[in-house]
């Protein structure tokens, strides 16, 4: 996480710190080496900051991962010497760039592996729209932006329906969201044609679980977003958490675009997920609000806000709890409110 380490192109590093079931030897960052983290990321899980890779090394790691997402997610020519050092002091790599690292070291030693995260899942054919003939509820995360919380939201919603005792799974479409899960969708190195299919396949392969969490990606307002659509006709979801940050107005790398009025957007996403009647009409059943930063009265004053105007039970659920939002998400009574 070198340079990055709280901030924003190193969300890969942080959902992994937060949300990885397997143990973290510490994290690679000299600019912060010696601190203590939780000051900096508010993740409570204890983890040691060092400077090299080779401290890490003796602090027993054996899986170097790439936790930074630089713009348009290549490999920057700059990392391949921490990379290859890496690889030369034994550890294997977890890769979620464009970029794939594997075939730049064919000889690897016994038990050492690259998992290069963004390859395109085989097997895959045009989608069929069959997910809508499924009985179970299909919750699609949307959001007003880029990296705004929609994995996060989903994660914690899926960690508290489990709790609860509830069949839920959840669909990662990420490569933050596939390296905590193990399994899911690298959506954006999914081809065009064959990108909702890759969606449904995961569905009809959970048509067990009574609750499924599907992990959005972008924003159907970011001219750099293509993914909404096969996320949409994949999963063809019957209830959408729309996610939001506190305070934000206007795409944050793209300022000249505004964000609309959140039920007018909402709406959008429902229109296009029916086209005029022909598949089911999903129902916006809570908000997620990105509170980070902000003073605890401050969330509290844009969550009633956020409440107030989308009509739906809404929360910060990384610091409140997904509580409210996993109840809305699980029962009908969000349903019994919707005009």
């Amino acid at each position: 996480m070198e340079g990055a380490l709280g901030e924003m192109p190193g969300k890969m590093g942080a959902g992994v710190l937060r949300y990885s079931p397997n143990p973290i030897a510490c994290i690679i960052d000299s600019t912060h080496a010696g601190r203590d983290h939780r000051e900096i990321t508010a993740i409570m899980r204890p983890c040691p900051i060092v400077a090299s890779i080779t401290e890490a090394r003796n602090l027993g790691a054996e899986v170097f991962v790439l936790g930074i997402a630089p713009p348009g997610g290549l490999v920057p020519e700059a990392w391949w010497p921490a990379i290859d050092q890496a690889v030369s002091l034994g550890m294997s790599v977890i890769n979620g760039l464009h970029d794939r690292v594997a075939p730049r070291y064919p000889g690897l030693g016994a038990g050492q592996w690259v998992w290069d995260i963004r390859v395109e899942p085989k097997g895959l054919s045009v989608a069929s729209g069959r997910a809508a003939e499924l009985n179970n509820r299909r919750v699609l995360m949307i959001g007003t932006d880029m990296a705004v919380g929609k994995m996060t939201a989903g994660l914690e919603i899926w960690r508290f329906a489990l709790a609860a005792g509830v069949n839920a799974a959840f669909i990662a479409t990420g490569q933050i969201g596939i390296t905590i899960t193990g399994r899911g969708v690298p959506l954006d190195a999914v081809r065009v044609d064959y990108a909702a299919h890759a969606i449904e396949r995961e569905i009809l392969g959970l048509a067990h679980s009574e609750l499924i969490l599907i992990e959005g990606q972008g924003a159907l307002i970011h001219p750099g977003s293509t993914a909404n659509l096969p996320l949409l006709r994949g999963s063809m979801p019957t209830h959408l958490v729309l996610c939001h940050r506190a305070g934000m107005t206007h795409l944050q790398r793209l300022p000249h675009i505004a964000i609309p009025p959140l039920r007018e957007y909402v709406a959008l996403y429902q229109e296009l997920a029916t086209v005029l009647g022909a598949f089911p009409k999903p129902i916006l059943v809570a908000g997620a609000l990105n509170t980070h930063g902000l003073s605890e009265e401050a969330a509290r004053i844009f969550l009633v806000e956020f409440e107030c105007e989308l009509g739906v039970p809404c929360d910060d659920p990384v610091r409140f709890g997904a509580d409210r939002l996993a109840r809305a998400v699980m029962t009908e009574e969000s349903e019994r409110n919707q005009t």
